[in-house]
């Protein structure tokens, strides 16, 4: 916009200042402050998200029970494996057709009642080896239950996959709508980069932080909960001393968690930041390099990156301490289960199969413990990111249109628009004669202010008490030194901001009771920043208006010379633009802007200096074509070359938001006051510097 200020200077009560030379225009506002990770709110409301995935979040559970079930039934089965190949062993090495009640009264007899007593729990038969058959039936039903529980696990994995991944699909549409709901006020105040980091590298890591921690975190409880119910069935004693574990890993949780956390904050925002000062840089490298800042933007990004590589570098050291310390102690559970179990096979109070299924249950105990803990550094930082999501999502939306909207009167039919681009895409010379102009009232586009008022921060007016009438077919143009207003009025007619008192009509209508696509519809601006996206010219140029015919696109693209330049290009229409525009000049950009706006045949035509970029033999076929294409319509210009405007019907000055003088030029001229003033200043600069030219 030629008049960003008015968007950040009058504005800038809400928005901090910048550092550096790329901050310009209405993005240049701060990131907003961090606020401190409210951990247990946002976590619940991240999985209340799931809640559309009742019926998959349950299929998910049930096929995590039967796999972990089939799961912690495998060690108990391996555990009578070895006792038959334990007592196969010990029977061989007996005297065949004695009893096992013989053997050990002799044990016993010769002085050997420990061992005698570790034998009396074991199925013995005297003379009798190894039973394979028995054997082969225990080793197949384990790889049965293990080839089960991989299945039932893999379903779950897969079900689980689809729940999150159409969560976050449903995550990024919320955050698509609230984008298009969002005020022109918050993107004043936020860097385009944070924005972006939050909608793309942010709700990306929620979506890895569910799909890591959610499958993980169902079967690890699970797993915990069937290795107890386990554990307790084979020695009570033995349970208890693996039920130490649990205390213990969630203090360690606990307190790494608390350190890891406000770590995981910083490095999300330093992320943001980062991003923010990478896509400033990119978008304004010719500038950077123009003005010889690159070491400056260099050092810049290096303060930048070092701060996320602190954050980063400390969230993922402190949390992955939790790991180790997990496994340690799980060892320590494991040393006192080995010994313990030892001394009760030894006792005979248990067999040799269920001191080592205990073993691998106490692994499979600590295990999922283990994972628990290191997956607390994922769940953090996705919850950290979630935090950011959440805090767009909740950010506060501009004023819902009304319930029951107004309508203006309609605008000219769609015929009558591809007519009126026909004949001007046919006139040369176009004269622009006021006996054939609408008279004042009558078709569309009569905008009236009334008692207008509006600041940017409470405590400084910008815009007050502003009464204006702009009538059909007539075009006003708004002039004013740097910061008077001239953008933001524009932006009130367009429903960007809303008024703080007064109203603006639209052929008589309260746009305040029109819906925001009503009133844009008949709306068109075409800023002195251009706009366009990567495709094709003729896409960028039907963008104006969805579904328009060749034929129209055609004829707008005629009515303001972009036919010209694009017949010259190998391509034509096709010539794909890429994301800067490149290939074409910036008066082929902006005339690019113009046709598309011309398309749209809109009731109410606002230039915010759209002729700014543009060779002046180009602008005056553009003058000509809007000339032309005005008729009926209401034109907004606000200029800084006063030469340009000297036609308007009127012409509007503006000082400190406020209208100080209406009228024609020539009115205003013989008035002698602001827009002479102004007037005289532009010309009189070049006068004296062709004066000292000649001397």
């Amino acid at each position: 916009m030629s008049e960003a200020d008015d968007n950040t200077t009058e504005g800038a009560a809400t928005a901090a200042p910048r550092r550096g030379p790329m901050g310009r225009g209405p993005m240049a506002g701060a990131a907003p402050v961090e606020k401190a990770m409210n951990f247990g709110p946002s976590l619940k409301r991240l999985l209340g998200r799931l809640r559309p995935e009742w019926f998959q979040i349950i299929s998910v559970t049930i096929l995590a029970v039967i796999g972990v079930v089939f799961s912690v039934l495998g060690p108990k089965l391996l555990g009578q494996g070895t006792n038959i190949i334990f007592e196969g062993v010990v029977s061989a090495q007996m005297p065949a057709g004695a009893t096992k009640e013989e053997v050990l009264e002799q044990l016993r007899s010769s002085g050997q009642g420990q061992l005698a007593d570790m034998l009396s729990s074991m199925n013995l038969t005297p003379g009798q080896g190894i039973d394979f058959a028995a054997l082969g039936s225990v080793l197949l039903g384990v790889l049965a239950l293990y080839l089960a529980a991989s299945l039932f696990l893999w379903l779950q994995g897969f079900v689980l996959n689809g729940s999150v991944q159409r969560t976050v699909y449903r995550l990024r549409q919320d955050i698509e709508v609230k984008l298009n709901a969002l005020p022109l006020s918050y993107f004043d105040k936020t860097q385009r980069g944070e924005l972006l980091s939050r909608v793309t590298n942010d709700i990306d890591n929620v979506s890895q932080s569910l799909q890591q921690t959610l499958s993980q975190a169902l079967t690890s409880i699970l797993t915990v909960i069937g290795v107890m119910v386990m554990m307790f069935t084979i020695s009570p004693l033995l349970a208890l001393v693996a039920l130490v574990t649990i205390p213990l890993t969630l203090l360690i949780t606990v307190i790494i968690g608390k350190r890891s956390q406000k770590l995981f904050v910083d490095q999300w925002k330093h992320t943001g930041e980062l991003n923010a000062r990478i896509e400033e840089t990119y978008t304004g490298h010719s500038l950077v390099k123009v003005f010889g800042r690159q070491q400056e933007t260099n050092d810049e990004f290096t303060e930048k990156n070092e701060e996320l590589y602190g954050a980063s570098f400390g969230a993922q050291f402190v949390s992955g301490i939790i790991m180790p310390a997990m496994m340690f102690v799980g060892n320590l559970v494991y040393v006192a289960i080995a010994v313990i179990g030892g001394l009760m096979v030894a006792s005979g109070q248990m067999s040799l199969g269920d001191v080592q299924a205990f073993i691998q249950y106490s692994r499979q105990f600590t295990q999922p413990l283990s994972q628990l803990g290191s997956m607390a550094n994922l769940l953090q930082s996705g919850v950290a990111s979630a935090e950011r999501v959440f805090q767009l999502l909740d950010a506060e939306e501009q004023s819902p249109d009304a319930e029951a909207p107004a309508e203006a009167a309609p605008a000219p039919a769609a015929p009558a628009r591809a007519g009126a681009l026909a004949a001007a895409s046919a006139r040369t010379e176009p004269a622009r004669a006021d006996s054939g102009r609408t008279a004042p009232g009558e078709g569309s586009g009569r905008l009236v202010f009334e008692d207008v008022c509006f600041r940017y921060a409470p405590d400084k007016p910008l815009i007050e008490h502003v009464n204006l009438v702009a009538e059909p077919g007539h075009t006003i143009a708004i002039v004013g030194p740097t910061g008077a207003g001239k953008t933001t009025l524009v932006n009130l007619i367009m429903r960007f901001y809303e008024l703080d008192s007064g109203r603006i009509t639209l052929d008589g209508t309260d746009i305040a009771t029109m819906t925001r696509a009503e009133l844009r519809g008949r709306m068109g601006m075409v800023l002195q920043d251009t706009w366009l996206f990567g495709g094709t010219i003729r896409e960028n140029i039907a963008y104006g208006r969805p579904g328009a015919t060749e034929e129209e696109i055609l004829a707008a693209a005629q009515a303001t010379y972009v036919d010209r330049f694009v017949r010259a290009l190998p391509e034509g229409y096709d010539t794909v633009l890429d994301d800067e525009a490149g290939n074409i000049s910036a008066g082929e950009k902006q005339l690019i802007t113009i046709a598309r706006a011309f398309l749209a045949q809109p009731s109410v035509l606002i230039l915010d200096e759209a002729t700014s970029s543009v060779d002046t033999r180009t602008e005056l076929l553009v003058q000509k074509a809007m000339n032309a294409l005005r008729s009926d319509r209401t034109s907004f210009v606000i200029a800084h070359r006063l030469s340009t405007i000297r036609d308007a019907d009127l012409i509007v000055v503006m000082e400190n938001g406020q209208i100080v003088e209406q009228g024609t030029h020539a009115e205003l001229l013989q008035e002698g006051g602001a827009y002479y003033r102004l007037y005289n200043a532009q010309f009189e600069a070049p006068a004296l510097e062709g004066e000292e030219g000649a001397a």
